[in-house]
């Protein structure tokens, strides 16, 4: 058996639900289009009518002028209507489209991994093989274990990503010491050495839950890694201002096009056609990143990095219970005033 540490599936893409979704696409554009010039030349015939018939009958012309207002304002109204449910039609559509693509990745993220670990286990089972070959099984398997357990994660956050967190989550955390673990984890998990990830972090405290800023982090972390140059190149950075604390992550990769910018954090969002990516992932991570950021009072970005890649900038508040001057966390309940940051 080759040595690796799983088994990709090769999906072929389905060109005829491809073509599906763009005449669905196409059908309601078409539709919303075609109505919204007829109501448009149906307005401007309308009120040419109106102001004729009011200059030639001078004796009615105020009830062509109240004809010509109410005729118009409902003419308007449909008009509106027809905008709207363009808009919507489209929006539905390209739902549909994420959530098939979301579909599909899980489908591949599931599939994947379990067809590894089969493969895996129903070799060490029919023959004997040397006990450095069992250690390397046993770490792949681990491995496709680690990869499951990420997809579940993600996928229990977004069920639970809108629910409120009560005052016993929240504690004052040091995001400069949670960084620097995050990012050794990270590398350990894509088995990348620890200086793929530099990190030029400055001490600074933000009032979170330690699972929400976990997941922040480890995703941007991520997805630097993921989608870096082949010689995967990770700037983390953290400094502080007055009142937030600021994370930048950049990467070598391709970058992000100006237009998808703030597409990436929709829901099941990706870039390409998911049955043709390399790249594992379900489009959830942005996504989850971006809620619990904004959740927190705080804001996310996405621009070029001096890398080449993309720069994600996340800025979050920082605790009023940090004494920078002190480098010490006044503990609640303790009698101490809050230090204003």
């Amino acid at each position: 058996m080759p040595a690796g540490h799983s088994i990709t599936i090769a999906l072929k893409p389905r060109d005829s639900f491809g073509m599906f979704e763009r005449r669905s696409l196409k059908i309601p554009i078409t539709l919303g289009i075609t109505m919204i010039v007829v109501l448009v030349v149906l307005i401007v015939g309308w009120i040419l009518l109106s102001v004729f018939g009011a200059m030639r009958e001078y004796q009615n012309a105020a009830v062509y002028w109240v004809v010509l207002s109410v005729g118009a304002s409902l003419f308007v109204l449909l008009l509106a209507g027809t905008i709207v449910y363009l808009v919507l039609s489209v929006k539905s559509v390209n739902l549909n489209r994420r959530q098939s693509n979301f579909v599909d990745s899980v489908t591949h993220e599931l599939k994947s991994p379990i067809a590894s670990l089969k493969l895996y286990l129903q070799t060490l089972k029919r023959r004997q093989i040397s006990e450095q070959e069992q250690k390397d099984f046993v770490k792949y398997m681990l491995e496709d274990v680690e990869r499951l357990d990420t997809l579940i994660t993600h996928l229990l956050a977004v069920g639970n990503i809108d629910q409120s967190r009560t005052e016993k989550d929240i504690e004052p955390v040091r995001l400069h010491e949670m960084v620097d673990e995050v990012a050794e984890s990270v590398c350990l998990r894509h088995r990348v050495d620890s200086s793929v990830v530099r990190r030029q972090l400055k001490a600074c405290v933000v009032q979170s839950n330690r699972v929400d800023l976990d997941m922040i982090i480890s995703n941007l972390i991520d997805n630097a890694i993921k989608y870096a140059g082949e010689s995967p190149d990770v700037l983390v950075s953290l400094e502080s201002n007055a009142t937030f604390a600021i994370l930048r992550v950049a990467d070598n990769g391709q970058g992000i096009p100006r237009h998808m910018r703030r597409k990436v954090f929709g829901r099941f969002v990706r870039l390409g056609s998911e049955l043709e990516r390399e790249k594992p992932g379900t489009g959830l991570g942005l996504y989850i990143v971006t809620t619990l950021v904004r959740g927190m009072g705080g804001n996310i970005d996405v621009t070029d990095s001096d890398l080449g890649g993309a720069l994600f900038t996340v800025t979050l508040p920082l605790s009023n219970l940090y004494d920078p001057e002190k480098d010490s966390v006044i503990e609640e309940g303790s009698g101490l005033e809050p230090v204003n940051p």
